[in-house]
């Protein structure tokens, strides 16, 4: 399994993220600069956390015009896999390549702070490795994390188990105390029909590293390699 990370102007979670695939994973790794048009034969590319473009206008939205987005439309819509993560689930939203949109946090403040997540699917690589049962903590830090979506558009997701992870307490309820940004249904991440496009707002590869004291970022990373490579 190959991955390329994008790097935007304003990426700043882009090293830590090639971090974790490289050194922590043992994946082969390439950085892909936003400019770029040539993928490098990855198998699954990764749109980092950070402030493409400075979040002028909305918060990934110049970043959908950057010359690499058409190969990697093109590259989502032949069934090769992405994965936004923050900053990047902005960019697929406004790359429609995920449904739906990321509004300023009901508190409009910046929040940086762990949370946690329940699992709502086994039917994608993200969470099929994981325990539905559990409160998976995963750090945040973002001011438009708030997802939202219309009311068809949200029933589809959940017909369909489209919706990855909800916002949830220690204890893994989900409850609107445990919301940290007013997400509708508590909603963090979501894939697309294909099941090949990801995006989740919480930061996985922020826990994935025994020095950081908390691995539950791992988990995710691994159910993604364990479904590829098994």
């Amino acid at each position: 399994m190959k991955f390329g990370v994008v790097t935007f102007p304003g990426s700043n979670c882009d090293q830590d993220m090639i971090y974790v695939l490289r050194n922590v994973m043992g994946c082969e790794t390439v950085e892909l600069w936003h400019k770029d048009t040539d993928l490098q034969g990855v198998d699954f590319v990764v749109l980092p956390g950070g402030f493409s473009y400075g979040d002028y206008l909305r918060s990934g939205a110049i970043a959908r015009f950057s010359p690499i987005m058409e190969s990697i439309i093109e590259h989502a819509n032949n069934g090769g896999y992405v994965l936004g993560v923050c900053n990047g689930f902005q960019v697929l939203t406004e790359s429609h390549l995920l449904p739906g949109a990321l509004l300023h946090n009901e508190s409009h403040k910046f929040i940086c702070k762990n949370v946690y997540l329940k699992p709502q699917t086994g039917e994608s690589l993200v969470t099929r490795g994981l325990d539905m049962d559990k409160a998976y903590q995963i750090p945040i830090a973002h001011g438009e994390g708030n997802y939202f979506a219309d009311e068809a558009t949200i029933k589809k997701l959940n017909e369909n188990n489209q919706i990855l992870f909800r916002y949830c307490d220690a204890d893994g309820n989900i409850t609107p105390e445990a919301n940290p940004n007013g997400a509708v249904e508590n909603i963090a991440g979501i894939t697309n029909e294909g099941r090949n496009v990801f995006g989740m707002m919480p930061h996985p590869e922020r826990a994935a590293d025994a020095n950081l004291g908390n691995l539950d970022g791992k988990a995710m990373f691994e159910s993604i390699l364990n479904l590829v490579n098994g």
